[in-house]
């Protein structure tokens, strides 16, 4: 059993996204199933101040961190760094939380035999052509899915034998997130009543395909959708890139009253936005899982999705929300007009309880911590894992710190 183990990530500390959550999730559980094996972790864009300021620290755990370095050399220190942790400690295992990194970790092997994971989670994944990367995922000794759509992915697109592939699905902390009324102060706040239907998308804007996370979609059927509802209002949070152009095509189809686009909202005032909305409605194209999915499914509220990317692993496949063709606008209205009007066939969405212990079941940090002690088993990397870790992973200790959402 190695007894050092070395994360290479984008960032923990200066960013929160899915790959950062994962990160710090994937570190402290480690920490709980092996508390005796050393930690280190390379950070390509966290400086020291990052991690020294930190309000949300993990102990145990040694930090290089090359965000204080000019762009240009950034991409070079560290790999330098992490070859010559792998030169002095041959035995460590390396563990990529993105797939960038996995190209330098197969020189490593290459010249050290060293043991490398790479965690995947989707669209950075799906589709490779560029052959070093190809080698360096296919090189890798486990690569750790986010989804089993990611995992079939991998084995149909880059001939990865599935047995190589495992499931390590995200998590989310179901304590932050509660059923409960909707919140006067947001009601409020925004000028609404409590009878008001209100579609809730929570995402970054842009970085990628404007369509990508499906919010233009919903903005482009809500013309329709106020036939049925004059005063239905679309709640979108997050900030990003595209906000302008939101703005503007918002403006031109004249839904000044009807689109509330919040911009960031801290993980504080987060799960009041969710026990705000009637629907979380997210139809992406290219979301690896979506733990966004999961903090809606915990307050309680149904659920629309895209079918054609990893969110059909929070919602089990349909049994916990609606997935619809994320490029059929008419079937999002149809399904959105279905879920308000309380005519969807499936009513496990109108059953709060039922999706908040659904989701709470098969997403919790418990099933992370015990799906990593299992791989660790499996890898032969923990020949026995002690009953305390077991345990442990049964009731892990909280870590608050390692559940916040991604940037809104």
């Amino acid at each position: 059993m190695p007894t050092q183990i070395c994360c290479i990530a984008p960032n923990i500390f200066g960013f929160t996204g899915g790959i950062q959550i994962y990160t710090r999730n994937l570190l402290e559980r480690f920490k709980v199933i092996l508390p005796e094996a050393q930690y280190t972790t390379l950070l390509k864009y966290d400086r020291p101040v990052d991690v020294a300021n930190t309000s949300v620290p993990i102990p145990g755990v040694h930090f290089y961190c090359f965000g204080q370095w000019p762009r240009q050399v950034q991409t070079a220190m560290m790999t330098l760094t992490l070859l010559w942790l792998a030169f002095r400690h041959p035995h460590m295992l390396f563990i990529a939380t993105h797939v960038n990194y996995a190209k330098a970790l197969w020189v490593a092997k290459r010249l050290f035999k060293i043991r490398y994971w790479v965690v995947a989670h989707g669209l950075e994944v799906w589709n490779i052509e560029t052959g070093l990367l190809q080698t360096a995922l296919r090189q890798a000794d486990n690569i750790a899915a986010v989804s089993q759509y990611t995992r079939q992915r991998l084995i149909q697109e880059q001939a990865i034998s599935a047995d190589r592939i495992h499931i390590l699905v995200n998590t989310f902390d179901g304590e932050r997130f509660q059923i409960a009324p909707k919140p006067v102060h947001l009601l409020q706040q925004h000028g609404l009543r409590p009878e008001q239907k209100v579609i809730l998308t929570v995402c970054r804007l842009g970085g990628e395909s404007p369509l990508y996370k499906g919010y233009e979609h919903i903005i482009r059927v809500l013309p329709q959708l106020k036939e049925h509802f004059p005063d239905i209002q679309y709640v979108l949070v997050g900030k990003g890139s595209d906000l302008k152009r939101i703005q503007q095509l918002v403006q031109a189809l004249n839904l000044q009253d009807n689109v509330i686009l919040t911009g960031f909202v801290s993980d504080e005032d987060l799960p009041a936005y969710y026990n705000l909305c009637d629907v979380f409605a997210m139809p992406s194209t290219g979301e690896g899982f979506g733990i966004v999915y999961l903090e809606a499914l915990s307050s309680g509220k149904p659920v629309l999705a895209g079918n054609q990317d990893g969110a059909i692993d929070p919602l089990l496949n349909g049994e916990l929300g609606c997935l619809v063709n994320p490029s059929d606008r008419a079937e999002i209205l149809t399904q959105l007009l279905a879920i308000l009007q309380g005519h969807y066939p499936n009513h496990h969405l109108y059953q709060p309880e039922y999706l908040r212990e659904q989701a709470i079941a098969h997403f919790s940090i418990n099933q992370f911590q015990a799906q990593l002690c299992s791989l660790l088993q499996h890898q032969g990397i923990a020949n026995v894992v002690s009953d305390s870790s077991l345990t442990a992973a049964a009731k892990p200790e909280p870590c608050e710190s390692a559940l916040k959402s991604p940037m809104r």
